[in-house]
């Protein structure tokens, strides 16, 4: 019996209901049993039982089972904002007319013609059923969220409070512009984001002072890592197989150079910079120290610089970015390389992460340097213009010789640290270095006239440490945990207090109040009761080079004009709010604004990765919550969120089949079996892990026979095979059950790289095609945005007998840790952007995550089906069916005209679309992958743009244009040559920008430069601003 409400106060309780930002778990207890009850009434209904409806007037309502069979209640009291329909792109309209395209009678037959029988999956997934809707779903992951205590953080080690400036996170952090973007591998039409990561690149080489910088890393530790082995490949490692690191780096970054240095070779030495005699270290490669160190101490490392470089060694710093803004600059002591992590430049702490680490080095290394550079070069017409630079480093093109298996890295988190610098300008940085500084000086301060010693009273910046006697560390740390008050363990002895931009000088008092309550101090004063608030560092340690003297450091005050700034540079990238960006194995589907909002609640945003159990209880439900939902998607049992990108999954996999093949007594086992289609990741990835790469052919899939003798051949030392299903070729290979049989009965694991898994999701698994290991791609299949490069997450599901060997951590233990050491800084990785593969199952559910995978295969197979007249399409199966994208073989166009797919990339780019993968995994080819989200109309526009093209090329064939000057050789054209007075060319000015009716309709996106000369960029390298 229900009361229906007439009042504005009569709410009822329903569940897309948001939950009040301070309610209790009891209120939300209370609201759960609501909803619980709400629904088993109306199910009661359903199930044919009476119940009376009393409405405000009086009048009473009968249902009974005939009434209920003529109004489903259930369907008539649904969330009305269902999320399905608006992720999927075609209308089922549009799904009967594509399938008669395409020659089937419906959907299920297309699946059924598309993925082998023995693979297909029946059940649904374990997934929420996806009635809730959007504002439910947001409703119930505040009420999981809420469980989370926000406390005052004064932890540090490399994450801190940061306040993210309002028009950055409006203007770049929430807009489509900036996070639907991908890698600027077009950079025609990338120049803003381009820019945007010059800026970075410049603040990074200005703040520690060297020469050249990337574009972003995954975090400090995995940084770090990277710079060990950069320094590996620049020195004889066979006589050079030592590398020193400090005992007071931060632990997270250790435990990650012990992994690393585990399989490549390298001896690791952890131990006391201040007392190791590195002259007599003759096998020693590299040394790294942190600065300011784990204790939050400077120290000066001009005499542990100089030792290593008499000895052929080099010297590493892992600094503290707004240390830099105060304190020498790592070049001025003698750094080969400095690492770090700009979370600090206006990013959230996001428990863990997404963050952008740095690397920064000499000229000398640049081409030895992992990670995306961005360089200077010149357009057709002479005009600078910005392009990823020296590319043939990079894994997709140099495979298992590659500088790195990195590929995803944190384009959108560079671009918020930049825009943070630019916003802030070099005086405002100052401003907020000192107040830091001057923070941790009143701190040390009211310590000593509180009675207590600190670690030192000069030589630190942000961060304080201090003996907590008579009391115990551990126990006083968790007393004020209680108070919500989070400081860190140092040791035995020990703890330690950093500040950072968010606190005040209200914090500090409190702070100080509650170490007196507690015990601490009440001798006579200290030392530290002389010091001197005044936010300046000693000389000894102050800096005073100039720095970040650019134009685009000093130049905008308001935030009318940083509004203005950013919106320029978006308006010239082409991303997902203007058209569809088709490119193969890259999956750029909807990001929904829905899935996305909760990144920015401070229940997801001001966690710090290393706060205690007793306040992250609603993200460690969100996370498990969501490790649930992989498991039931990829038919394992086990799963690790720590690896922050497809590569790292790539890395964490291979790690745990090798970490389970030694605790069988197999540890010889190294040999690692890689189809010659495979992503580049793949064989950098191996090679990583010290495996032994054995190529096999496929160009027109595996041959059973030749795989099997492979195998047989190294049955004694195989490892594992790393396969990508459906295949790279764009089909699903029918006996890829066999192809998993021969490994395991050869003593092999099966790695599956799940970067095609948006063609699985509930139709098949890697568990059912026999793997025992996969990594996802979040990034693609499950939502999360491409950012422009980053961030991504990749973690690892297993099979059962793999789950005990998952990646732990060394300073808080995850519930699926195994005995793997990290492979992320952070225990869940870039646990801050998990909520929106979380929402995106719960919104979907299960029904939606598979119409998602079948939606995903229609509308490539419609493409495919509406564009092989025209041109020809490889690798189907023997339905002459793809899988979630194809491929267009351009061979015969080169050899007859000239014309290659670089001139059909760029000239795609006249008619408003992103270019498809070019040339890989099929010479002179395009894949086209259009995924779930696009309607048939968008799918049209783009099949006409090939289709004009195609005509285009008939034109050059046949001598209407000269195959050296025609619209695809000079695109993409820009709006300054289309405008200006003069017109060379043997076609009109309509040909050229505006080929297409919809570029008229839909508005032009203009290149804002010509096509962009990459030889040039790499000979004469530009990757800062100079002026």
């Amino acid at each position: 019996r229900f009361r229906l409400p007439t009042t504005p106060t009569e709410r009822p309780i329903t569940m897309w209901r948001r939950a009040p930002q301070a309610a209790s778990s009891v209120a939300v207890q209370q609201e759960s049993a609501a909803m619980r009850a709400m629904t088993e009434s109306l199910a009661r209904v359903l199930q044919g039982q009476r119940i009376r409806f009393v409405a405000a007037g009086g009048v009473r309502c009968q249902s009974s089972a005939a009434a209920a069979g003529s109004t489903n209640l259930k369907e008539l009291f649904m969330a009305t904002d269902q999320f399905a329909g608006r992720h999927l792109g075609p209308s089922p309209k549009d799904v009967e007319e594509m399938c008669k395209i395409i020659g089937v009678k419906n959907l299920d037959e297309l699946i059924s013609q598309t993925i082998p029988a023995a693979v297909r999956r029946e059940a649904l997934v374990e997934l929420p059923d996806g009635t809730i809707g959007e504002a439910g779903a947001l409703a119930l992951a505040k009420s999981i969220l809420q469980k989370n205590i926000i406390a005052k953080n004064f932890i540090g080690m490399g994450y801190h409070g940061s306040h993210v400036p309002g028009v950055v996170l409006r203007n770049l952090t929430e807009n489509p512009g900036w996070y639907t973007a991908y890698t600027p591998y077009q950079p025609e039409i990338s120049q803003g984001r381009l820019e945007s990561l010059i800026n970075f690149q410049t603040l990074v080489c200005e703040l520690t002072g060297m020469e050249v910088a990337n574009s972003s890393l995954l975090d400090e530790g995995s940084a770090a890592a990277e710079a060990m082995a950069m320094i590996a490949r620049t020195v004889n490692s066979k006589t050079k197989n030592q590398f020193f690191v400090s005992d007071r780096v931060h632990p997270q970054s250790i435990d990650l150079m012990k992994l690393r240095a585990k399989y490549f070779g390298m001896e690791l030495i952890v131990g006391d910079h201040k007392s190791t005699d590195f002259k007599s270290m003759d096998k020693l490669c590299g040394a790294l120290v942190q600065y300011p160190d784990t204790d939050g101490l400077l120290f000066d490392y001009s005499g542990l610089a100089d030792a290593l470089h008499g000895n052929g060694a080099h010297l590493v710093v892992s600094a503290d970015p707004l240390a830099l803004v105060a304190a020498k600059p790592p070049s001025e002591f003698g750094a080969d390389v400095v690492v770090g992590s700009m979370q600090r430049f206006g990013v959230p702490m996001w428990f863990g992460g997404p963050a952008a680490a740095y690397m920064a080095t000499s000229k000398k290394q640049v081409r030895r340097m992992p990670g995306r550079i961005i360089g200077e070069s010149l357009d057709r017409l002479g005009n600078p213009a910005y392009r990823l630079a020296l590319q043939t480093r990079e894994q997709h093109i140099r495979l298992d010789k590659a500088t790195s298996n990195v590929c995803t890295a944190q384009v959108l988190l560079a671009n918020m640290a930049a825009m943070y610098a630019v916003y802030h300008k070099t005086d405002g940085l100052k401003t907020i270095a000192r107040k830091v500084h001057g923070l941790a000086q009143l701190f040390a301060k009211e310590l000593g006239q509180l009675g207590v010693a600190v670690a030192s009273t000069e030589n630190f910046f942000d961060t304080v440490t201090f003996p907590t006697a008579p009391l115990a560390p551990a126990a006083l740390v968790e007393q004020l945990q209680g108070k919500e008050l989070n400081l860190r363990v140092i040791d035995g002895k020990m703890v330690s207090a950093n500040f950072d931009e968010t606190h005040l000088q209200e914090d500090i008092m409190t702070l100080i109040a509650a170490l007196k309550s507690a015990g601490v101090g009440g001798g006579a004063a200290t030392n530290a009761a002389n010091i001197v608030v005044d936010g300046q560092l000693p000389a000894a340690f102050a800096r005073t080079s100039p720095f970040l003297q650019q134009k685009i450091f000093n130049s905008i005050h308001s935030e009318t004009e940083m509004m203005r700034y950013m919106v320029s540079l978006q308006l010239k990238d082409l991303s997902l709010d203007k058209s569809m960006i088709s490119l193969g194995s890259c999956t750029m589907k909807l990001n929904s604004v829905s899935s996305l909002l909760p990144c920015s609640w401070p229940e997801v945003t001001n966690m710090h990765p290393f706060a205690p159990h007793s306040q992250t209880a609603g993200y460690r439900e969100m996370l498990e919550s969501l490790e649930k939902y992989l498991i039931s998607c990829t038919g394992f049992d086990a799963c690790s969120l720590q690896p922050t990108s497809g590569a790292s999954g790539e890395y964490a996999g291979l790690l745990v089949i090798r970490q389970y093949l030694a605790s069988i007594g197999q540890a010889h086992r190294n040999v690692c079996i890689i189809p010659r289609s495979a992503h580049g990741t793949n064989p950098a990835s191996a090679v990583m892990c010290d495996m032994e790469i054995k190529w096999i052919d496929d160009a027109t899939g595996m041959d059973l026979e030749e795989f099997r003798q492979l195998c047989e051949a190294n049955k004694d030392n195989l490892a594992a095979l790393m396969v990508t299903y459906p295949s790279t070729r764009a089909f699903f290979e029918d006996n890829i059950q066999e192809i998993c049989q021969i490994v395991h009965d050869c003593g092999g694991q099966v790695y599956m790289d799940g970067a095609n898994m948006n063609a699985q999701l509930g139709l098949t698994s890697p568990g059912m095609i026999g793997a025992d290991v996969c990594h996802l791609n979040l990034h693609k299949t499950f939502s999360i945005p491409h950012g422009g490069g980053g961030p991504g997450l990749g973690p690892i599901c297993v099979k059962k007998h793999l789950a005990p060997h998952l990646p732990n951590h060394c300073v808080v233990s995850p519930s699926s840790g195994g005995d793997l050491p990290a492979v992320s800084a952070a225990p869940w990785g870039q646990a801050g952007i998990a909520i929106i593969p979380w929402m995106f199952c719960t919104m979907l559910g299960n029904k939606g995550v598979t119409d998602s995978a079948r939606y995903a295969i229609l509308n490539a197979n419609y493409m495919k089906a509406r564009l092989e007249p025209h041109f020809p399409v490889v690798a189907t199966n023997a339905n002459n069916r793809c899988s979630h994208e194809f491929i267009m073989d351009f061979s015969d166009v080169r050899r007859e005209t000239g014309i290659v797919e670089e001139d059909i990339a760029k000239r795609l780019q006249d008619y408003g679309f992103h270019a498809p993968t070019m040339s890989w995994p099929v010479p002179h080819s395009l894949m086209v992958e259009p995924t779930e989200s696009e309607d048939k109309n968008e799918l049209d526009r783009f099949c006409e743009a090939m289709i004009s093209i195609k005509e285009e090329i008939r034109k050059i064939k046949d001598g209407t244009w000269p195959a050296d000057n025609n619209p695809l050789k000079n695109a993409p054209h820009t709006q300054s040559e289309v405008c200006g007075s003069e017109w060379t060319y043997p076609y009109s000015r309509e040909e050229a920008a505006f080929p297409a009716p919809w570029t008229l309709k839909r508005g032009k996106h203009w290149p804002t430069v010509a096509r962009v000369d990459n030889a040039l960029g790499d000979r004469k390298l530009k990757l800062r601003l100079e002026e």
